[in-house]
């Protein structure tokens, strides 16, 4: 199973709060999985991206919870996930369901956390199963991927960093270090997303998860 692309969280019929995750990374990833011969669930949030692979079986949501619901559906009939979706760590409290009209004072929308859906899976994960999660960072980048390894039961964590040129966001190549349960770690050169997916999923290989 693998999430990715964005989620959008509602404020009102017309507006929301999401980010620039393209889900180019979740894509690569699938269909490197599906070329090895997995059958390969993958839950989408909004994403132009395209995949005709018959191995290939996608799910399109939008929220947060939609994605969790999914994830949580799906999660206990694979054999593993790798978590690249940017889901929004907030949404609306409130959403309204007329439009907001313009006004001339400030306006206010209220936020509360959604679910991490990563930590989770971990919780639920059986010793048979693996779990890969992705870490966005911009600042103490390798202390906090090390962190959120531990913290959400992880087999491996994915470090990509907004500071490097080319990588994260939008671009079709990516910059990557991998760090493993086990204490490894491994950093890889700038190179096409396509590449990239072959990396991870190697190193799923090489740690016997795939």
């Amino acid at each position: 199973m693998i999430t990715t692309g964005p989620t959008y969280e509602k404020i009102d019929p017309v507006r929301f709060i999401g980010n620039f995750s393209s889900g180019k990374m979740g894509f690569s990833i699938a269909e490197q999985l599906a070329e090895e011969g997995a059958q390969v669930t993958l839950i989408s949030g909004p994403s132009a991206c395209q995949t005709n692979h018959p191995n290939i079986h996608r799910i399109d949501v939008i929220t947060a919870q939609d994605m969790y619901n999914a994830s949580f559906e799906h999660f206990p009939n694979c054999d593993g996930a790798i978590m690249t979706a940017a889901v929004a760590d907030f949404t609306p409290l409130n959403p309204l369901n007329s439009k907001v009209k313009r006004e001339k004072s400030n306006y206010t929308i209220e936020l509360t956390p959604t679910q991490d859906i990563a930590a989770s899976l971990g919780q639920i994960k059986s010793e048979k199963q693996f779990l890969v999660g992705f870490a966005l960072e911009t600042n103490n980048e390798e202390h906090n991927a090390q962190l959120k390894l531990e913290k959400k039961n992880l087999d491996l964590i994915v470090l990509n960093s907004l500071n490097d040129s080319g990588a994260g966001f939008q671009h079709d190549t990516n910059k990557i270090t991998i760090f493993s349960r086990t204490g490894d770690v491994k950093k890889f050169e700038l190179k096409p997303k396509s590449e990239v997916a072959k990396d991870i999923v190697d190193e799923l290989i090489l740690n016997q998860r795939f």
